[in-house]
């Protein structure tokens, strides 16, 4: 059974990459847009690991993570924040993310930063 990940990324074109690469590795993606959409997701089990961006039209990835990690049933799936706006030792303080990377990122860092996440759990 395939690994289930799923993105909150704003730009359609970093999303639509990222979904392909990911599939294309036999994850199965589940990707959204905004925090809206992505608060009234309706995955019937919780995914093996979370993609987030911080800066969104109508929110903050940090507050999902917080949120993310406050929940009972999504408490320890591991969380790779995105951003090109934020600098990674400030986002570690505000949030407990297992990883952080920078935009724009390397196709294959992104893959191996996701790989060691999911083996990690």
């Amino acid at each position: 059974m395939p690994k289930k990940i799923c993105i909150l990324e704003d730009d359609a074109d970093i999303r639509e990459v990222i979904t392909l690469v990911l599939e294309g590795e036999n994850y199965e993606v589940y990707a959204f847009s905004d925090v809206s959409s992505f608060m009234a997701r309706k995955i019937v089990n919780e995914p093996d690991l979370y993609l987030l961006d911080i800066r969104l039209p109508d929110g903050n990835g940090l507050e999902v993570c917080k949120f993310l990690r406050a929940g009972e049933t999504t408490g320890h799936i591991p969380i790779i924040m995105m951003s090109a706006h934020e600098r990674i030792d400030q986002m570690k303080l505000q949030c407990t993310a297992d990883d952080f990377i920078a935009k724009p990122f390397d196709i294959y860092q992104l893959l191996g930063r996701v790989s060691e996440a999911l083996s990690a759990n």
